[in-house]
């Protein structure tokens, strides 16, 4: 069974820092360092949106919105995704996923990140 598993997310003052992971289970992973997987969210009444992207060679990519705050990383050993979000701002509140970006899979439950004081 192909799970994705968000965690991290926490209510946060304006400015402050949190890390997301994102375990990756499941036969298609077997090869997890093949692809690329990304961090989206959604705020409460708007659409997903791709917050950042990271390649099987490390290569990453980001929504304007998050460049300079956020970094993303992968540990393909532990198949595991990470979000470095840091200067947080209150619009930055919203569910975050990860998925693949190629050929999505059943998203996961997210984790609400919450930023306000």
């Amino acid at each position: 069974q192909v799970q994705l598993v968000e965690s991290g997310g926490d209510l946060v003052q304006p400015g402050g820092s949190l890390r997301l992971s994102c375990a990756a289970s499941g036969t298609i992973f077997s090869i997890f360092s093949i692809y690329t997987m990304a961090w989206y969210r959604q705020a409460p009444g708007k659409q997903r949106e791709l917050v950042a992207a990271i390649t099987s060679s490390g290569s990453t990519n980001y929504a304007d919105s998050v460049k300079g705050r956020f970094t993303i990383s992968r540990d393909n050993a532990k198949k595991t995704v990470y979000l470095q979000m840091n200067s947080l701002k209150p619009e930055d509140t919203a569910v975050y996923y990860c998925n693949k970006v190629a050929y999505q899979l059943a998203w996961g439950q997210g984790t609400q990140v919450t930023v306000s004081s």
